[in-house]
């Protein structure tokens, strides 16, 4: 079975080597269960909702059993426009749907700098948790909770976990895929 990791920067591990990224650490605890998943980092640096859309087709050539859809970051330190980065979002989802039905969708929350203002910031942290009710998926609050804002989890940029903050996404993403993979092996097996 084939999960699916659609992200950016975040998500490929920008810094890394991508076998220190979440989706990669992801792989390893899968491994040590001895369950039959096969993890794709399909995180590209820079990349917004918009540009994911584009380049799913290349994705869906492969069946892909669950999604993890980590994006929206990008969209939001350009501005892009809140309804847009939702229907982005939403369109990723359907067609992968569309093409895979019984795909297990998961949804990682993203948070801005508050710099962008109160409104927007508090906005923006919300449409994550409306895609993934209005689409049935399951949501992961912050993707870089535990990491985000700490020097000594991140790059110098302070964006980018270094491999020690990309443990713990891997963790923060486990929390809530571990179940759904289990009852995915279950399945398979019974």
């Amino acid at each position: 079975m084939t999960i699916l990791c659609l992200g950016d920067s975040l998500t490929e591990g920008s810094g890394l080597d991508r076998s220190q990224a979440f989706p990669a650490r992801l792989q390893e605890k899968i491994d040590a269960l001895d369950w039959d998943f096969t993890v794709i980092n399909a995180g590209l640096g820079g990349d917004t909702t918009a540009a994911a859309l584009r380049r799913l087709d290349w994705f869906l050539q492969r069946r892909i059993d669950v999604l993890i859809l980590a994006l929206g970051g990008n969209d939001g330190l350009r501005g892009v426009p809140l309804a847009e980065t939702r229907r982005n979002l939403g369109a990723i989802i359907s067609k992968t749907a569309a093409r895979y039905p019984e795909v297990q969708v998961v949804v990682a929350g993203i948070q801005i700098p508050p710099n962008f203002g109160t409104r927007y910031v508090r906005e923006f942290r919300e449409l994550f948790q409306e895609v993934a009710e209005k689409h049935g998926a399951l949501l992961i609050p912050f993707l870089l909770e535990g990491v985000g804002g700490r020097p000594d989890l991140n790059f110098p940029d302070g964006i980018h976990p270094n491999g020690r903050g990309q443990m713990i996404v891997a963790d923060n993403v486990w929390t809530v895929v571990e179940p759904v993979l289990r009852k995915l092996h279950r399945q398979a097996t019974n």
